[in-house]
């Protein structure tokens, strides 16, 4: 069965998109559910948040640029049913270096094709830069659906837009026509203020269907988890912030996987 591919992005950083990927990824492993995070990050949070060191000619900068096997670099995680593909110091130059290359958008894409079936893969999680460059752009064309993480503030919607105008330039130009808006995942949530409960309201008034009812509470947990290179469900398997993405994977889930 094909794997499913998520890109889970937002062109803001310090909104949970990393922390969305390495917890979404543990609880989807642990449940039996085979899973590939992919690094696209040239700052590595998500391979570090594995204990795991940024190594040069480990990580997807070759397959990227080179058409090298991607499934060569792909590294356990000490984690039954979980596996990454690390980052690399190198991936920052990639930006320059792929805007000069034929099918610069699709790199990524024809990297992953063959990966889908192998490892007996369910789905894999594209963790996306913080910015809405070549990298992530080769995310979303390789992906089946765009998960955005939202941070429950305002001034985060203005550029919700922007991210989900981006699918349709892709459809319209051909480099994904497939491509979808998945869904919305609301972090740092704080349900003791309105303002957390009018973002929601609002979003899910503009994008209706497509916010998880599932939010993400804004923690010190999950905030420290990734420094001890532990995911939330082995630094702190009982607090909020590990019910909730729980709660997140099973939405998960029921929205992408068919029974098998």
């Amino acid at each position: 069965m094909t794997a499913k591919v998520l890109a889970i992005a937002n062109q803001k950083g310090g909104v949970g998109k990393t922390t969305t990927t390495v917890n979404l990824g543990a609880a989807l492993s642990s449940q039996g559910i085979p899973t590939l995070i992919i690094d696209m990050d040239p700052q590595g949070n998500a391979t570090s948040s594995f204990g795991l060191n940024k190594k040069p000619g480990e990580g997807v900068y070759e397959p990227l640029l080179n058409g090298a096997d991607l499934s060569s670099r792909v590294l356990s995680t000490g984690r039954k049913n979980l596996w990454i593909v690390p980052s690399e110091l190198d991936l920052a130059a990639a930006e320059l270096e792929l805007s000069s290359q034929q099918n610069y958008l699709t790199k990524l894409r024809t990297s992953i094709n063959r990966l889908k079936n192998e490892y007996g893969l369910r789905f894999i999680l594209i963790d996306c830069p913080p910015t809405l460059g070549l990298l992530s752009m080769n995310s979303l064309c390789a992906a089946d659906h765009l998960l955005v993480t939202l941070q429950s503030e305002y001034l985060a919607l203005e550029g919700l837009g922007q991210i989900v105008g981006v699918i349709d330039q892709l459809q319209h130009a051909g480099a994904n026509p497939d491509l979808s808006l998945g869904g919305i995942v609301m972090t740092m949530y704080d349900n003791r203020t309105r303002l957390s409960y009018e973002v929601w309201q609002e979003v899910s008034t503009h994008y209706p269907d497509k916010v998880f009812k599932t939010a993400i509470p804004r923690t010190i947990r999950l905030s420290e988890a990734p420094s001890f290179g532990k995911t939330i469900f082995e630094y702190a398997s009982s607090s909020l912030g590990a019910q909730a993405y729980q709660a997140l994977t099973k939405e998960v889930i029921g929205r992408f996987l068919s029974p098998a």
